[in-house]
């Protein structure tokens, strides 16, 4: 390996050479990067191993030909960004405040993310067709329904509907957890909706299941379709869209857990192991069934990957023979959310855990994206995939 591409894949990442050097394990630190890239000695075999598997140039490039024409909100490291880009659009802005997640996405997407959304000015954001965002769930000051976009001040909805009165994208993917439909008494959602309308937008939504998209995981998320009002002669009257239902077979936790031996620092120890059987059994006295769970191969589908599953990865525990039972690896919980193989994992452990737990199942928004862009393609704002403004059709 040269020289030049040990330091293209260093400022990839964004890393000074002492940042990078830990990634090594090395004793000297930078001194040791620094003869790497000045040609002076070469890496040993364990310090190329982990340099060939990071990459030198993003891993997703955005479509020479886009269709159509998107930003990515509250982005994470690009979930609900992948299939859309995959789908032939140009991502043309994104934010994301989180330092580790911009650097996964910057590693991926050849983009640095722009960081606090609301410190960045609507009349500033790229004109686009689809507004993406994954937003956190947030109760309102207000009743609610009172003064509509008036209500959303002071949460971060605020800043997509102000984005939106500014830009008037043709369609909006929002993405949430399950109980938004009632997180305070159903305000939010009601606030949220009727914001939405207001801003000249029909809305449709649905809760998901990413184990009906073929992903073994128990993951139930919201999904909030909207399209532009103008797009339908009609209205609302002329507008027959429903999200999609996965095709809904079996799937096994076996499809994500890695075929090769798993390090030994994912087992977990007897400290940790006897304190999650003790809190089962205090739960299992008080009648309810919280506590850790364990799953093998042959188990269905996991419990929901949360942020927090780095502290004890109590949600999901990989049952092992003989030994105590393991966390999910990085690369299993990769597999878990349906991120493509390719997708780098750039960050600690801890880091990717969160992440991962933050993130969307994939398969899931490409679903969603492929009926959005149904709906956009019949009414001329997305290219056709086998066409382009310039080719037409006869008649």
């Amino acid at each position: 390996m040269s020289p030049e591409e040990i330091r293209t894949k260093r400022e990839l990442l964004g890393e000074t050479q002492r940042a990078f050097s830990k990634r090594f394990g090395l004793a000297d630190g930078e001194r040791t990067v620094r003869s790497w890239e000045n040609g002076e000695h070469q890496p040993n075999p364990t310090a190329r191993m982990i340099l060939e598997k990071l990459p030198s140039k993003p891993v997703f490039p955005t479509s020479a030909n886009p269709r159509f024409q998107f930003i990515d909100l509250f982005a994470g490291i690009g979930g609900i960004r992948a299939p859309f880009q995959e789908l032939g659009g140009e991502c043309v802005f994104t934010s994301e405040w989180d330092k580790f997640a911009q650097k996964t996405y910057f590693v991926n997407y050849g983009e640095q993310p722009h960081g606090d959304i609301t410190q960045i000015d609507e009349t500033d954001i790229p004109d686009h067709d689809v507004l993406l965002a994954g937003f956190p769930c947030q109760p309102f000051s207000q009743a609610g329904l009172q003064k509509g976009f008036e209500d959303t001040r002071g949460t971060l909805f605020f800043e997509i509907a102000r984005i939106l009165r500014e830009k008037q994208p043709a369609a909006v993917l929002l993405e949430n957890v399950k109980r938004f439909r009632s997180h305070d008494k159903g305000k939010t959602y009601a606030t949220v909706k009727a914001t939405l309308e207001e801003l000249g937008y029909i809305v449709r939504d649905k809760v998901l299941r990413a184990a009906d998209f073929g992903i073994p995981q128990n993951r139930e998320r919201i999904f909030i379709v909207c399209f532009r009002k103008n797009l339908f002669e009609d209205g609302e009257t002329d507008f027959n869209y429903e999200l999609p239902t996965g095709p809904c077979i079996p799937t096994l936790v076996g499809s994500i857990l890695s075929k090769d031996k798993v390090d030994s620092k994912y087992t977990i120890s007897d400290r940790l192991y006897e304190g999650h059987l003790r809190r089962k059994q205090e739960h299992k006295k008080k009648g309810n069934g919280f506590g850790f769970c364990t799953v093998n191969a042959l188990t269905p589908y996991t419990n929901t990957i949360s942020a927090r599953y780095y502290k004890d990865g109590s949600e999901i525990l990989v049952e092992q023979e003989e030994k105590n039972p393991r966390k999910l690896t990085p690369e299993e919980c990769r597999k878990l959310q349906g991120f493509p193989d390719e997708f780098v994992i750039p960050v600690s452990d801890t880091q990717a855990y969160r992440q991962f737990g933050n993130s969307v199942c994939v398969p899931v928004v490409r679903a969603v994206a492929e009926s959005m862009l149904a709906v956009l393609e019949d009414r001329g704002v997305v290219v056709p995939l086998n066409g382009n403004d310039d080719t037409g059709t006869d008649g």
